[in-house]
């Protein structure tokens, strides 16, 4: 019976012990984040975006495709970090064309934006993406700072 007594206190105690050790761990993260996010400092890496024209035909199912083929090029394209996908909060206009979608992907450099240029999973990506689009695009690059 003291065992079994001994023995709870135990882990209780070790419970408790790491209990608290997950606590200061994921005090510690989320004062690095605030602090990193308050710091103002922006991330060297490149941001490609471009805002393009949905065609009218273009189908619920077909935008999802979009997204999704969009997200499952992180992963396959070496240096591609993030990408987003979404309606433009408010058109821009380019020329006589209106943009009301828009895409951006984070890459690491330069070079990571020349590797997905040509790769595959591009080529692929691309199919998708002319589904949901009238051809052209207004495309900007910024480098991080």
């Amino acid at each position: 019976m003291r065992r079994l007594i001994g023995g709870r206190k135990l882990s209780l105690v070790v419970g408790c012990l790491l209990f608290v050790a997950g606590c200061q761990v994921g005090q510690e993260i989320a004062t690095d984040q605030t602090a990193t996010a308050q710091s103002g400092t922006t991330e060297k890496a490149l941001m490609h975006a471009f805002a393009y024209t949905a065609i009218e035909e273009a189908t619920e199912e077909d935008f999802e495709a979009f997204k999704n083929a969009t997200a499952d090029m992180v992963g396959k394209i070496p240096g591609l970090r993030k990408v987003w996908v979404g309606k433009l909060r408010l058109p821009l206009t380019q020329g006589t064309s209106e943009r009301t979608h828009g895409v951006a992907m984070e890459f690491d450099d330069e070079a990571a934006l020349a590797v997905y240029a040509d790769h595959p999973a591009h080529d692929a990506w691309i199919e998708v993406y002319d589904r949901v689009r009238v051809l052209g695009t207004t495309t900007f690059d910024i480098l991080g700072e």
